[in-house]
């Protein structure tokens, strides 16, 4: 009797738990010839295409069909595939993911009553093919704090790069967090200036980007996944694939209320993904958070080495991220845990708001906002080409779309007049926004011999000028004053000559970009004579 009362319980059991296990979700990946995002007759589905739940990856078979476990909660997403293009939704954005409790509301969903009705089919569209590489736009921490500080954005950053022939502006675009700062009812306004832009635009969760009310990570980004949809997933293109990363673990109640770091839902997306991955092309993983030591572990350093692990034997990776209200280059090695083959390039990219839209106002009204190791706000340009070459530019603000990235690669600064014979103490400074930490630096005085520029790690001159005049004014320079000066890591220096004749002197500074090619520019000093 015992006996027979056990197996009962054990077969209920059994049952009940077998009961709690959602069933496989079925769907289908379509190409969308007539762009409407439905499923029409003569549309076919498109074969290996991979689909993802944010963990689990499934191929679409020869109909286009794909199945991944019903994970209650997780967003689908498709993998856009290189070659294709995805659809828009009403704000711009492109369509790619579809919230799971939302699934069956699907934009690109099969006839009602199919039989996978209650997971989402993706629409995608081909794409005309690219004779050249493919341009990037990257914009880091846009940060607004208020719609002040959104018009600052639409003016300063994005309507200087809107092209006057109606074209997109970039073949993709990526915002690396921070998209707001703190205010999340922001979300529909900041992305309204960003689409004038016509890319398609993918967007990394920052810090800033979490919700107020949140008591544990998983709830965090509830607004960023309404607004912007998945915060972990994969994107590719002809020349490079992407993966964007929530590397921001909130700690609600502790302090620091978050800490860099990845989840093990994302760690095993990477592992499924990686294996697919095409090794000629370009692997970007954008970031908020930098990878590596700031002053402190801001990155848990078992993840970057977990991460680093999955990485090790991907032949060409580019890191991106943002946070620091800085810019700069960092070469992973054995010291930050990586051991690939060649040193691993994080560009840490400077801020879009600069420093949070602070600083003396200009003419038209907009804030300075250079940031704290003297990088002007702005953006970030990569172009891609074959076989996972790379170049990066930094595009200072309202350098407009016609003008290209070119146009100022630094700033010099020197004193405007030293005295005739004097000890030669003060030096020309050139703080070069992209500047390497082995880049080749000179500068000549009256076009004579070109002499080295030695690297130093200080704070810019200028950007201590202008905190010394914010500290001399007598009233408020602008709302908020400019930051204090902090070190910068892409600083020269040469010793200005004494000697030379009383008069005006002209001081030429030439960088050699490794990207870009020659960068120039110029400035003078006077040399007066004078009697103790």
């Amino acid at each position: 009797m015992f006996r027979a009362a056990f197996v009962l319980a054990l077969i209920i059991a059994a049952g009940s738990a077998h009961a709690q296990v959602p069933p496989p979700c079925g769907g289908s990946v379509f190409e969308d010839r007539n762009g409407d995002g439905r499923r029409n007759a003569g549309e076919p589905g498109l074969p290996g295409v991979r689909v993802s739940d944010g963990v689990e990856i499934a191929t679409t078979g020869r109909d286009g069909r794909f199945t991944l476990p019903a994970a209650t909660g997780r967003a689908w997403f498709v993998i856009k595939p290189a070659g294709f293009a995805a659809p828009r939704r009403v704000d711009g954005l492109p369509l790619f993911s579809v919230e799971a409790r939302s699934a069956t509301a699907s934009a690109g969903r099969e006839r009602a009553g199919d039989a996978y009705s209650p997971c989402p089919s993706f629409a995608l569209s081909r794409a005309q093919g690219r004779g050249r590489g493919l341009d990037v736009l990257v914009f880091s921490d846009p940060q607004p704090k208020s719609l002040v500080d959104v018009g600052y954005y639409l003016r300063d950053i994005v309507e200087p790069l809107v092209r006057k022939d109606g074209t997109p502006a970039a073949d993709l675009g990526l915002t690396l967090g921070d998209i707001v700062g703190d205010d999340l009812s922001l979300y529909p306004q900041v992305t309204a200036a960003t689409m004038r832009l016509r890319a398609p635009w993918l967007h990394v969760a920052g810090n800033h980007d979490v919700d107020a009310a949140a008591s544990r990570d998983e709830d965090a980004l509830d607004t960023f996944h309404a607004q912007f949809g998945p915060d972990t997933f994969a994107w590719e293109e002809s020349q490079a694939d992407f993966v964007l990363l929530d590397d921001v673990v909130s700690r609600p109640g502790m302090k620091p209320a978050y800490i860099g770091g990845l989840r093990d839902d994302q760690f095993a997306f990477l592992g499924h993904y990686l294996p697919t991955h095409d090794p000629h092309r370009l692997l970007v993983i954008a970031v908020h958070i930098p990878l590596f030591p700031d002053g402190g572990e801001t990155f848990r350093p078992a993840d970057r080495e977990r991460l680093f692990a999955l990485l090790k034997d991907v032949p060409h990776v580019l890191v991106l991220s943002g946070h620091g209200h800085v810019q700069r280059h960092v070469d992973h090695d054995a010291g930050t845990g990586w051991h690939g083959a060649t040193a691993l390039h994080e560009f840490n990219v400077g801020a879009a708001c600069g420093a949070y839209w602070s600083g003396v106002k200009d003419a038209e009204g907009i804030p300075d906002s250079t940031m704290a190791d003297g990088t002007p706000n702005g953006t970030a340009r990569l172009h891609v080409g074959a076989d996972g070459a790379y170049t990066l530019a930094w595009q200072p603000a309202r350098i407009t779309a016609d003008a290209g990235p070119l146009t100022r690669a630094m700033r010099l600064h020197a004193p405007a007049v030293l005295r005739r014979g004097a000890y030669p103490a003060w030096g020309i400074y050139a703080n070069v926004w992209m500047g390497l930490r082995d880049e080749r630096v000179e500068y000549r005085v009256d076009g004579g011999d070109w002499q080295p520029m030695k690297r130093i790690e200080q704070a810019d001159p200028w950007m201590l000028a202008e905190n010394a005049r914010d500290d001399a004014s007598p009233a408020l320079r602008g709302y908020d004053r400019s930051p204090e000066a902090q070190v910068s890591t892409h600083l020269w220096r040469g010793a200005l000559p004494t000697s030379l004749a009383a008069g005006q002197h002209r001081v030429e500074v030439r960088a050699f970009d490794p990207w870009q090619g020659e960068q120039h520019a110029d400035t003078a000093y006077r040399l007066e004579a004078a009697s103790p």
